[in-house]
């Protein structure tokens, strides 16, 4: 005969009060406005400028300024005053490859810039870009505006042997120039060799593969120019 076992005592379900009180307490959870925030300028950096007082506030220069001496720490990136880094943004710059911000510049949320690369006063890069340096670098000028998913690749792979990997035959690089007073539109790719001239607009998806002339307005696959804001003067 085995001996009876007692039966283990149960713990109490939970109520419905209980369950309740367990509810309302998680929706009186002070929520983490801090992270929000952070979220919020990272892909919106343009509120820095809108309304400054609101956004750009003690605890956000705090954050910048540890995040930017961070990125300086490892890389050979240089700021200027009142720049802003979203969370997320990569910035690679190796010894010969610098990365320089001028006062003022924006760089969005989830970014990569490899270096060589320039970036003007006051310009701004929206969330997702992508610049690749290349040998000779990338240029954006002072007051720029360039959308989200911009990529700009300052190389170009060789390919001339179909008899030998495209991997093998290496690349050549020109550089890119984007002037000032510029607005690229969303998901614009620009080619190795452009140059984009000052107070020229770039349609949205465009794939700019040659030069750009001041006050143009380019669209397209390959970008052609639309009109001009102003006609340039004559060469």
């Amino acid at each position: 005969m085995f001996a009876a076992r007692a039966a283990a005592p149960r713990a109490p379900r939970a109520t419905h009060a209980s369950r309740a009180s367990f509810a309302r307490a998680s929706l009186e959870k002070t929520p983490d406005f801090t992270a929000q925030k952070r979220k919020r300028v990272s892909f919106m950096p343009r509120l820095l400028d809108n309304n400054r007082a609101k956004h750009l506030t003690s605890d956000i220069q705090t954050w910048q300024r540890n995040v930017q001496r961070d990125i300086s720490a490892v890389e050979t990136v240089r700021f200027g005053d009142d720049c802003f880094v979203g969370e997320g943004t990569e910035i690679f710059a190796e010894p010969g490859r610098d990365v320089a911000l001028g006062d003022g510049a924006r760089v969005a949320a989830r970014c990569f810039i490899h270096g060589p690369c320039a970036i003007g006063a006051r310009a701004s890069l929206n969330a997702n870009a992508h610049i690749e340096g290349g040998a000779v670098g990338v240029t954006i000028g002072d007051d720029t505006r360039i959308g989200p998913r911009f990529s700009a690749f300052a190389f170009n792979h060789v390919f001339d042997d179909p008899e030998t990997n495209i991997r093998e035959q290496g690349v050549t690089s020109q550089g890119i120039t984007i002037g000032k007073d510029v607005w690229i539109g969303a998901s614009v790719c620009v080619t190795d060799g452009v140059h984009i001239g000052d107070h020229s607009v770039v349609g949205m998806g465009s794939v700019v593969t040659r030069d750009v002339e001041p006050y143009a307005v380019v669209a397209g696959n390959p970008a052609r120019v639309i009109r001009y804001r102003k006609r340039p003067p004559p060469k």
